[in-house]
């Protein structure tokens, strides 16, 4: 997701920084051309507007147009106002120390079942004793499926009968824990249609006798817009207090999940990257308008390689990253899921690879290809790649040289990053750079 948007913003900044100075003219006619990317990818139209209006406030200053990199700032600004679209600062789920119910609710299809399953999953790995409720009567083998999914993940499931009333359910659930400990219980529920009067009046009944402390909204972020008006009828009706977008590794234009909070007012709090039952990550705004502005998300990627037991981003030496490291770390990353997700990620990746391929197995071979054409001492010292060795190496793994050439480029920005992770040490991502954003 995001990648057509996140490409067109790309180029558009790109140009910017390409110019040595800026006027008020330049930034209005490049923010004219954000607010039709961003139309495009199904942002919701007040949404597109208002981000357009509050970026153009701030860069049209006097500080920001007689800087000595009124490009970089122009970048910066649009960054913080995506972070700030996508809804500021990460939010979770408050737990307490028990008595914590969980309300999945949503549209047929969006997702409440896998993603119950994978809460629970998420939830037990960090020490949680999840349990979970099969209350959607509606679907057939909806049941089933979460059953077949507690086994998987090794969380009970305590089934609903049809026609079962609300109360007996709670007695049920009470019942059950009398005897059995858990401190999470999530409940998966029958999916509605917001304009199924009957059915959303069961769904309340429900919530009424259960008494969720919370109450997470599964939206299919590939619906679009619709799928924002969904969240809104929900809400008014049965009551929400967080998001869940599900299928976000998907090819939809993304206008959905950046359009969300504002039209809602509620925050996203997890994200689906993945069918796996592992695909499941927190929301972090931050680190999505990192991915969009083709910085990468080196956070992410370090939390998946330590999810994954590899020792990522470990060059042979401190403050040294060649090709042999490149290529050990772009084989290790294959294990850690979604190859399009991960590319994403890594700095530069996506925009050293062509644009008109789809990121799989076989870009990284033609990677791997080219790496293996280099002789130990180009791997080892990249720097004495000229222009005759870039030919050799080209012709060498069936690639051109302007492939080589973004392969070299992407190498660098990698480079770069390992330099300034190991200056950070774990810091956030301000201090990583600064106060001031990668170059692209």
């Amino acid at each position: 997701m995001f990648d057509s948007l996140g490409k067109k913003l790309q180029d558009i900044f790109e140009g910017l920084r390409g110019r040595g100075k800026l006027t008020e003219n330049d930034v209005k006619t490049a923010l004219r051309e954000v607010r039709v990317a961003l139309l495009e990818a199904d942002v919701n139209f007040v949404v597109a507007k208002d981000f357009v209006a509050k970026v153009q406030e701030k860069a049209i200053g006097e500080e920001v147009l007689s800087s000595l990199t009124p490009g970089q700032q122009v970048v910066k600004i649009v960054y913080d106002e995506l972070v700030q679209t996508l809804g500021g600062e990460a939010q979770q789920p408050l737990l307490k120390q028990d008595g914590n119910v969980w309300f999945m609710v949503g549209l047929q299809g969006a997702g409440k079942t896998t993603t119950t399953g994978k809460l629970a999953a998420m939830y037990k790995s960090k020490g949680r004793r999840p349990l979970l409720i099969a209350a959607d009567t509606q679907r057939p083998a909806a049941r089933e499926q979460l059953r077949i999914l507690g086994q998987q993940v090794g969380v009970p499931v305590l089934e609903v009968g049809d026609n079962e009333l609300p109360g007996l359910t709670k007695s049920k659930l009470e019942e059950y824990l009398r005897t059995n400990y858990h401190d999470l219980v999530i409940v998966d529920t029958a999916g509605r249609l917001q304009i199924d009067e009957s059915l959303m009046d069961a769904l309340a009944d429900l919530k009424g006798h259960l008494a969720p402390s919370e109450t997470f909204l599964v939206v299919d972020a590939m619906t679009g817009q619709e799928a924002l008006n969904v969240s809104k009828a929900f809400d008014e009706r049965i009551g929400v207090s967080g998001l869940i977008m599900t299928k976000l590794d998907g090819d939809a234009r993304g206008g959905a999940a950046l359009s969300a909070r504002s039209v809602t007012g509620k925050p996203i709090l997890f994200a689906g990257v993945s069918e796996k039952i592992a695909g499941l990550e927190p929301f972090y705004p931050d680190r999505i308008a990192q991915r969009i502005l083709g910085m990468g998300d080196v956070l992410t990627l370090i939390e998946r390689a330590q999810q994954a037991d590899i020792k990522a981003f470990a060059p042979k030496k401190p403050g040294d990253f060649d090709f042999e490291d490149l290529l050990e770390q772009l084989k290790s990353i294959q294990r850690m899921g979604s190859i399009g997700d991960i590319v994403k990620m890594i700095p530069g990746l996506s925009r050293a690879l062509p644009d008109d391929v789809n990121v799989d197995e076989k870009q990284f071979k033609r990677i791997e290809a080219m790496i293996s054409s280099m002789t130990l001492r180009e791997r080892r010292n990249p720097k004495v790649i000229d222009g005759q060795r870039r030919r050799r190496i080209a012709t060498g793994s069936g690639v051109t040289v302007q492939e080589l050439n973004r392969l070299v480029k992407m190498h660098e920005q990698m480079k770069d990053m390992m330099r300034m992770m190991k200056g950070a040490k774990g810091r956030g991502l301000a201090n990583l750079f600064g106060g001031k954003m990668p170059r692209l």
